[in-house]
């Protein structure tokens, strides 16, 4: 059967991909040694108040630039194990095994696949579409998204990721897939209008008269 780009059938399985990339503990930190960049940054303002500081009790300023570093570097270090860390259960897709009738699936997560469940371990899956809509005269076009979420026995998996394919198409498949082991599919689109930005005040008003010693004599 033709399936939707998020669900790709293979051989061995049918999986719904929601994320792509490598998976494993080290592309997980490798991965995240990136994005870790950023915390330094994130976390700039309470740096340059210790250079501040530094500066105003005469410490030199390659005193200030080494002092700076360091802590840069160890937010670096301890930033990037812990987004690693918070990444790592991210998940990227959902294996169903055998490809066609599935009786098993497993969570693939960005530090690697959980066990393989039974297929009734998952009791529901729901979609939610939501588009924003541009409002009038607006030139941005319009953003669509599907939230997932996974209802598993004992758990719940919640995701959002952009999306810009057919929802009722992507349900359709997902309930001939699932249908035969009872695991229900939901879909539900929600739509709404981007909010307008604020609009300057362009009406001027005067300040008070034009002459200020026009009083007659």
């Amino acid at each position: 059967m033709a399936t939707d780009p998020l669900l790709r059938q293979g051989p061995d399985s049918t999986d719904l991909v929601l994320r792509t990339g490598p998976t494993g503990p080290v592309w997980n930190a490798l991965t995240s040694a990136g994005p870790a960049l950023f915390i330094p940054l994130a976390l700039g303002v309470p740096t340059l108040i210790v250079a501040f500081w530094m500066a105003l009790a005469g410490a030199r300023a390659s005193t200030v630039f080494v002092v700076v570093g360091v802590i840069a570097g160890l937010e670096y270090l301890i930033g990037w194990p812990a987004l690693a860390f918070s990444r790592a259960r991210d998940i990227l897709r959902v294996e169903f095994a055998p490809a066609r009738v599935p009786a098993s699936l497993r969570l693939v997560r960005a530090a690697g696949p959980d066990v393989w469940l039974p297929v009734k371990t998952l009791r529901e899956v729901r979609l939610t579409h939501k588009v924003v809509e541009p409002y009038q005269g607006d030139y941005k076009p319009a953003v669509s998204t599907l939230a997932l979420e996974l209802v598993l026995r004992g758990a719940r998996e919640r995701l959002a990721l952009p999306f810009g394919g057919d929802p009722q198409r992507l349900a359709g498949e997902l309930k001939a897939l699932l249908g035969p082991a009872g695991v229900v599919v939901v879909l539900r689109t929600e739509r709404s209008t981007r909010d307008r930005p604020p609009q300057p005040n362009s009406r001027w008003t005067s300040g008070g008269s034009a002459s200020v010693g026009s009083g007659g004599g």
